[in-house]
């Protein structure tokens, strides 16, 4: 299979992942361009934070006409990312490869089980500035760090910190991942020069319409199941990565 037609299939389902789940779609940009499309760890990192910025900043268009977006709670969760982001985006290209690649895929896990747990109840519940700050910190630094947007954590957090409910936490979540996506790709702008264009724009061009479909998706088949499907794809990638890396 060309590269391109792979280009294009990996990126339809990371758009339809970040359009309906609010997050989740850089955890696979980053296995695809690897395994698929024989990137580098670092150079998919680089790749999945462009794509990402792209996809995620036209989702959260299609989200904020729906009013699903908490601009002013969500800036403020963004903003404590951004310096985390930028400062993990700069030390990222000094670790070895098979570290990311490990951690990459021990953050897989990770989502994939928050995924499975039933959604926290919190309606009314009081909120912790200082724990929403710190949990948005975290949030950008594992942007940084690894390449990823953050959304498939962003999420829950969003609805276990802030009390959000699911819709408004989906839609705000594509607030976070854009903001911290581009505060990373500011410290990885060198790092963008030996990418493979050819491969970048297609899948990102496909991302792009993926998550108009997703956000459709979202409206007719129900959260729980669309969250355990992925959870299912999660688990699997973070199999392979290990293994990858160990065997």
């Amino acid at each position: 299979m060309s590269a391109l037609i792979l280009a294009l299939v990996a990126g339809a389902v990371v758009g339809l992942a970040l359009g309906a789940l609010g997050g989740g779609g850089s955890v696979l940009a980053v296995p695809a361009l690897i395994y698929l499309l024989g990137f580098t760890p670092v150079a998919a990192a680089t790749a999945s934070l462009l794509i990402v910025t792209a996809t995620s900043s036209t989702a959260l268009y299609a989200h904020a006409r729906a009013g699903n977006v908490r601009w002013k709670a969500g800036s403020a969760f963004a903003l404590s990312g951004l310096i985390p982001a930028a400062l993990a985006g700069a030390g990222a290209t000094r670790l070895p490869q098979a570290v990311l690649t490990a951690a990459f895929a021990g953050i897989a896990a990770l989502a994939a089980f928050k995924m499975l747990r039933p959604a926290l109840q919190n309606a009314g519940q009081q909120v912790r500035p200082v724990k929403a700050a710190a949990t948005g910190a975290g949030l950008g630094a594992l942007t940084g760090l690894l390449g990823v947007g953050g959304g498939f954590l962003a999420v829950p957090a969003l609805v276990s910190v802030l009390a959000f409910e699911m819709q408004a936490a989906v839609g705000t979540s594509l607030l976070v991942i854009t903001a911290n996506s581009i505060a990373s790709l500011a410290t990885r702008s060198g790092g963008a020069a030996g990418l493979d264009w050819a491969v970048i724009a297609p899948f990102t061009g496909a991302a792009i319409l993926g998550a108009w479909d997703g956000k459709r998706l979202a409206s007719t088949v129900s959260g729980p199941l669309l969250q355990r499907l992925f959870a299912a794809v999660l688990l699997a990638v973070a199999a392979l990565m290990l293994i990858d890396v160990f065997v």
